[in-house]
């Protein structure tokens, strides 16, 4: 995880980021119309990213009773619960890695619930705490297909909340600024897929685990060229590791896929494990949220409606089992992991028998893990590891008895 040059110039990039935010300012969640906001001349914070800094600094458990204690139960989203109780504390992983005394102040805050309904709780929270303006984007949930019904009622309030942004920043949305800032962003979108593809090879020369250090431009730089710059390095180092058959992990013997949140806590140990036992994790929902395909600066508006409301945890339950199915065969996976994130019902798609519909359709194992993006409580690590052996040993049968029956079919 830390053998790449661009993790190190990501650090540059995002203290750059942090440190160089000002008024006007807007929170919006990681995957909500960051676009328009920055077409409008919003710096942009998002709140996600820092209830990810929480999780992997563990300092999550330090404030997640905190905001238990004010009422908001140990049974939601440890994002909200670790990011309110740090605020209730007056404290910021920004602070140490940063020098920032605080989160930033925000003159709007924006949400869109295609990813849950916590977001708006969440938000409006700070709304209060700020009094500042909060504006929601509620799209149609769960669908198997995006019509152009919903995509239009999405579009409505996409322009609702820029009616009430031009308020705020003085101006009128500029069409032409937002139909760059939307070609920039599929830009960058573009450059994150064609490096997330990259570990189709074999071996891979990146893992899941890279891919959630890696991802942070995508998700706060979205909609601006430091984030296609980035991106842009990033595969060149990528594509010369993948020339030279470089190998995130040695010796790879079989290949996972990663369905759920990370657990952020853990991610160097998960790390390690996967690669002790010879297992790639190489591809995985999560980090692929954050390519968008749909976007078109030729016609902006509806097509960010159209990206955001199709992400995959929006989607219903045979739209997902099409999408994990796509991916199994197209990085050529072994097993897949789903993660069952006790917080975070809205992304733990392990719970309407997906799995086992999965194991139906692809032939492959899948197995099942206990834990939280950010309460570890949740997450008991002695059995995980024995559950993930005990896996990684299935999986490597499974595919010893597929290449013994493939040499008897030729003999």
């Amino acid at each position: 995880m830390s053998r790449l040059r661009c993790q190190d110039a990501m650090k540059d990039v995002l203290r750059d980021y942090f440190t160089g935010m000002k008024s006007p300012l807007a929170w919006c969640t990681s995957a909500g119309p960051a676009e328009i906001l920055r077409a409008l001349g919003f710096e942009v914070y998002f709140p996600e990213n820092h209830g990810a800094m929480l999780g992997a600094s563990r300092l999550a458990a330090k404030y997640i009773p905190r905001a238990n204690n004010i009422g908001y139960s140990a049974d939601i989203c440890s994002y909200l619960t670790s990011d309110i109780g740090a605020w209730l504390a007056r404290e910021t992983p920004l602070t140490a890695a940063y020098g920032l005394p605080s989160i930033p102040k925000p003159d709007l805050i924006v949400f869109n619930t295609n990813q849950c309904r916590e977001v708006a709780e969440w938000f409006h929270y700070f709304g209060r705490e700020f009094d500042c303006p909060v504006i929601g984007i509620y799209p149609p949930r769960h669908l198997e297909s995006v019509t152009d019904e919903a995509v239009a009622n999405v579009v409505a309030q996409f322009e609702e909340l820029t009616a009430v942004g031009e308020k705020i920043i003085g101006h009128k949305l500029d069409a032409k600024k937002l139909a760059w800032t939307v070609q920039i962003s599929r830009e960058a979108s573009d450059l994150w897929k064609r490096l997330l593809n990259m570990a189709r090879a074999h071996p891979a020369p990146l893992t899941f685990f890279d891919g959630t250090i890696l991802m942070a431009p995508i998700v706060v730089l979205r909609g601006t060229q430091v984030a296609v710059d980035f991106y842009r390095a990033a595969v060149e180092e990528m594509e010369a590791l993948s020339t030279q058959k470089a190998a995130a992990v040695a010796d790879e013997t079989v290949r996972i896929y990663w369905e759920g949140m990370p657990i952020w806590g853990r991610l160097r140990a998960l790390s390690d494990l996967f690669s002790e036992n010879r297992a790639a994790v190489v591809a995985s929902t999560y980090c692929n949220s954050w390519i968008f395909d749909d976007f078109d600066a030729n016609n902006p508006l509806p097509s960010l409606a159209r990206a955001y409301t199709q992400i995959f945890i929006n989607r219903g339950e045979h739209a997902k089992l099409d999408y994990l199915a796509h991916m199994v065969e197209d990085f050529k996976i072994d097993g897949m992991i789903f993660h069952d994130a006790k917080t975070c019902f809205n992304n733990s798609n392990n719970r309407f028998a997906l799995p086992q519909r999965l194991g139906e359709r692809c032939g492959i194992p899948t197995l099942t893990l206990d834990g939280d993006l950010n309460d570890l409580r949740f997450f008991p690590e002695s059995r995980a590891r024995t559950n993930i052996e005990t896996f990684v040993v299935q999986l490597v049968s499974a595919r010893t008895a597929r290449k013994r029956d493939r040499k008897g079919e030729l003999q």
